[in-house]
């Protein structure tokens, strides 16, 4: 059975929390995204970074009631990402990795 590589973006625990998190919904606000992933602002900050750059969340900066309000949604490419990512871990567990 060969190894396939799996995304190095997403296997980073914190970075696969919050794709995970934002595939079921259309967007979510960094509370939200702090308060279930557990993680420091400065780390989910860096992290979210991170996933922009590469074009798998759109982060969007507004304002709610006089205060800034940073909302995060899952792109195209950050699903397919996600979706192959799911993929290839089913595969390893099942033992069916692509040769």
């Amino acid at each position: 059975m060969a190894f396939e590589p799996l995304d190095p973006l997403l296997h980073a625990q914190l970075r696969l929390a919050v794709v995970s998190l934002l595939v079921g919904v259309e967007s979510a606000e960094f509370n939200h995204l702090l308060e279930k992933t557990e993680a420091t602002q400065g780390n989910l900050s860096a992290q979210l970074k991170k996933l922009s750059d590469a074009g798998y969340v759109k982060i969007k900066k507004t304002f709610k009631n006089n205060y800034p309000n940073t909302s995060v949604s899952i792109t195209a490419k950050g699903l397919d990402a996600f979706e192959n990512y799911v993929d290839s871990i089913s595969r390893l567990i099942r033992g069916n990795a692509k040769d």
